[in-house]
């Protein structure tokens, strides 16, 4: 049995193929099946001259996304989808399946409803529509990866479980952890900072959990993020190779699914302008942008999800927003010596209207000052001792930034929500399936 992803290599060929029916019409005595695998898919020809009466017989049983073996001589044919036709000669119905509850719809009928789909989420991740995006999604991780692995970063991984937040929320999840409490982790960049100075650069890649109840589209209880982090740098360069990072990750996952984003719709062309140089403005002078706009901010304030939808708007590449208030940003986010009112931390807005889905900034690299900012955080200081002897031992400056998968694989694809870019989404109404 071969998978459609190599089908062009049996041109003329008789071979067998396992899938899904996902299409099917008939004409007489001959049927139109498409056929999917996963890979791919392909129009198959059943005719009953060419089959004979048992196969004929079973092939009147085909229904949506029942599973088959098909067997026959394929042939190129660039008006077929895929490019290819199967026509068959033996039939297997390996799996029935009866009133499929996602239907296709017609040219102008409404679609199946957002719970709805939700609901059936184990299914609905067979939808071509679906399937094209979680390949986008699969191409990031692996853009990113590729790029980080190639400038020597280390993946070293950082614990779920975790004794203390990260940021100082407390919005976080608690488990009881053999009598005592823990928390699911909201980001693994403290033990990044572990990693790199005994790596020089490290990242990680797992998922991350926020409690919030946000309720936006561009927010998930449970999300995956890649925190690379990396010794010795400091804020412009982060920003420099942040930059890099991106353009390189865009391109890679063009190359890669090009047919995929433009079955989705996506106007390849805002992509392919992901080029250097990306804008850059201070905080103070976005919000100044913003005022001008139309926008309420008051300095001090962060930017909210339609503050950024607007600043995003006005350009047509990512946006670097640096330089922000220390009160909105987290205790380990070093002071710009130049005027301690600003941390040495940027936001990465992507462009149309998708907002942050990069944040990075330099860390606090001197003990008295780290031990200071937790204390004005007002933060239990036992659990940050081991995060503190990162200080005591052979301190340096650093730097970092963590990315969110589900944002970015949006973002790239075009879509509205990030829910459709997880297999299994979870929000604050949605633990099932």
């Amino acid at each position: 049995m071969i998978t459609l992803n190599h089908i062009g290599e049996f041109d003329g060929k008789t071979v067998t193929l396992g899938g899904w029916v996902t299409k099917l019409r008939s004409s007489g005595k001959l049927k139109f099946v498409i056929l999917r695998d996963g890979t791919g898919i392909i129009q198959a020809v059943i005719s009953k001259k060419h089959v004979g009466d048992a196969n004929w017989e079973l092939s009147e049983k085909l229904t949506l996304e029942c599973s088959v073996k098909l067997t026959g001589e394929v042939h190129a044919d660039d008006r077929a989808p895929g490019g290819y036709e199967i026509f068959v000669s033996e039939l297997e119905l390996v799996g029935e399946s009866v009133d499929y509850p996602i239907t296709p719809k017609d040219p102008g009928e409404e679609d199946h409803g957002e719970d709805f789909l939700l609901n059936r989420r184990h299914l609905w991740v067979r939808r071509q529509d679906q399937v094209n995006i979680l390949k986008v999604r699969h191409s990031v991780i692996r853009a990113i990866r590729n790029y980080l692995d190639s400038n020597g970063f280390i993946c070293f991984d950082s614990p779920i479980f975790t004794p203390n937040s990260v940021e100082g929320t407390t919005d976080l999840f608690t488990v009881d952890y053999f009598g005592t409490n823990a928390y699911l982790s909201q980001s693994g960049q403290l033990y990044q900072e572990a990693g790199a100075m005994a790596f020089n650069r490290t990242y990680c890649f797992g998922p991350a959990f926020r409690s919030e109840k946000s309720k936006t589209r561009r927010h998930l209880t449970e999300f995956w993020m890649v925190e690379p982090e990396i010794a010795w740098m400091e804020f412009d360069e982060l920003m420099d190779f942040t930059e890099d990072f991106l353009v390189e990750v865009v391109k890679q996952v063009l190359s890669e699914r090009r047919p995929e984003l433009e079955q989705l719709g996506r106007d390849i062309s805002v992509l392919e302008n992901i080029q250097k140089p990306f804008i850059k403005i201070s905080y103070s002078d976005a919000v100044e942008l913003l005022r001008s706009l139309g926008q309420i901010v008051k300095e001090g304030d962060d930017f909210g999800a339609p503050d950024e939808t607007v600043l995003t708007k006005q350009f047509d590449r990512p946006i670097f927003v640096h330089r922000f208030p220390h009160q909105v940003k987290p205790f380990y986010m070093k002071r710009d010596p130049n005027d301690p009112r600003w941390v040495l931390g940027a936001d990465l807005l992507a462009p149309e209207g998708y907002g942050e889905i990069i944040g990075s900034g330099q860390r606090e690299d001197d003990y008295e000052t780290l031990v200071n900012r937790i204390n004005e955080h007002s933060l239990p200081m036992e659990p940050f001792q081991w995060y503190l002897d990162l200080r005591k031992y052979g301190t340096v400056p650093h730097s970092g930034f963590g990315i969110g998968v589900e944002r970015t694989t949006a973002w790239i694809c075009g879509i509205h929500h990030i829910r459709e870019t997880i297999p299994f989404p979870r929000t604050i109404y949605r633990i099932n399936p």
